[in-house]
């Protein structure tokens, strides 16, 4: 494209398009030179048919020649970018078969056009032109947006019930400068069938699928740290169904390898003042320990006729430490003083006796204090095999 300085504008598209046509239209009336294969110009590039035609036709007669013109010239140019260039091009892309064909959505197009098309219609019962005594831009820019209608879906059938249309598209496609760019013009005679494209009729659109969540396999219990010692050769499920037995050989298990001994002493023995108090306090204790009934065994002993009354204990756990989730998980264990049972001091190994062998309570001397003992849970719960109740009994451990 050249104006009165001699510019060139180069216009990027295909040669044979509506849209370009525009352009190329509005260059002829206003005198200008577009060479066509976005539009190149000096300041930089612009793109959009409507935008391009409005840049060229800049300055010239075909903007009106008054303010109220030029409103009514981008009023048509929406109009029939709205009414014509949208409804059109939703009708016959898909019957090009650049889309999927739905029935509906072609019906909804060709109902819109046929509203813009009487709408113009009544408009042109009285008017040549759109706006004012001749050709504007928004003439051009409207008989180029009808043009693919005209030429493969609206064949002399359809627009016969807009005569007023047909005159104003058959004047306008026929002025020299239309004619020298779009050359000779033929109306279809009926709408372009459909491509060999499937037929996509319209369905209600699917609810999105829930996504579901596969159920993951329950992940394998990390074995506990006290299963990976050393295999023992004691069974200590064996060993406490012979101890619930006979009472005895107790001190005979620590010195088997694999598991410890532990003296407990409860700090806070001035605090146990009344006798049933002090045994809930016991009791919870026990409860709470249940979780290592598998790695421990164990007594533990109320001492005393008058309040306060002493709490002991003397536990056996598996391995040569307290097992740390014991430690973690039970908060009772901190109020306890811990003492590891040295076997080889011979103090200790009495006293370990006199903690563990068994005389009913009844046979306790007047004279001595009372001990009440309470054993930890015997056996550890199997698949096979019901749960064991606490085994309790009341004895006389000796003086401590």
């Amino acid at each position: 494209m050249s104006d009165d300085n001699n510019t060139f504008y180069i216009i990027h598209s295909v040669k044979q398009s509506k849209n370009v046509y525009k352009a190329l239209i509005a260059a002829e009336y206003v005198g200008v030179e577009i060479k066509v294969p976005v539009l190149e110009t000096p300041d930089g590039p612009i793109f959009e048919s409507n935008s391009i035609a409005r840049y060229v036709a800049r300055g010239s007669f075909l903007f009106g020649s008054s303010p109220i013109e030029y409103g009514q010239i981008e009023q048509w140019i929406d109009f029939s970018a709205f009414e014509f260039d949208l409804n059109i091009r939703g009708w016959y892309i898909s019957r090009l078969g650049y889309g999927n064909y739905i029935k509906s959505v072609e019906e909804n197009c060709i109902s819109g056009l046929k509203r813009g098309l009487d709408a113009l219609n009544k408009y042109l019962a009285s008017h040549t032109f759109l706006v004012g005594d001749g050709i504007t831009l928004a003439d051009i820019i409207t008989t180029c947006n009808m043009f693919m209608a005209f030429k493969l879906l609206t064949p002399k059938s359809f627009t016969s019930e807009y005569p007023h249309v047909e005159r104003y598209f058959w004047t306008m496609i026929n002025q020299p400068n239309f004619r020298k760019i779009v050359g000779e013009f033929k109306q279809t005679e009926a709408v372009i069938p459909l491509s060999s494209a499937k037929k996509t009729e319209a369905k209600p659109k699917p609810e999105p699928k829930k996504e579901v969540k596969k159920k993951e396999a329950p992940k394998p219990k990390p074995k506990n740290l006290l299963e990976l010692l050393p295999t023992s050769k004691m069974v200590l499920d064996d060993w406490k169904r012979l101890y619930s037995n006979t009472k005895s050989n107790f001190r005979e298990v620590a010195i088997k390898e694999g598991y410890s001994l532990w003296f407990c002493d409860y700090k806070y023995n001035d605090e146990n003042t009344v006798s049933f108090v002090t045994m809930n306090k016991v009791g919870g204790f026990l409860q709470r320990m249940d979780l290592a009934r598998k790695y421990a065994f164990g007594k533990m002993l109320i001492i005393g006729n008058e309040p306060p009354f002493k709490v002991k204990g003397l536990p056996l756990f598996r391995g040569p430490e307290i097992p740390k989730f014991v430690m973690d998980e039970c908060y009772d264990m901190e109020l306890y003083e811990w003492t590891n049972v040295d076997l080889s001091d011979e103090a200790e190994r009495e006293r370990v006796n006199q903690m563990i062998e068994v005389k009913p309570f009844w046979m306790q001397s007047a004279s001595s204090d009372l001990k009440i003992s309470f054993p930890w849970r015997l056996v550890h719960n199997t698949k096979d095999q019901a749960p064991n109740k606490p085994y309790k009994s009341l004895d006389d451990s000796g003086a401590l």
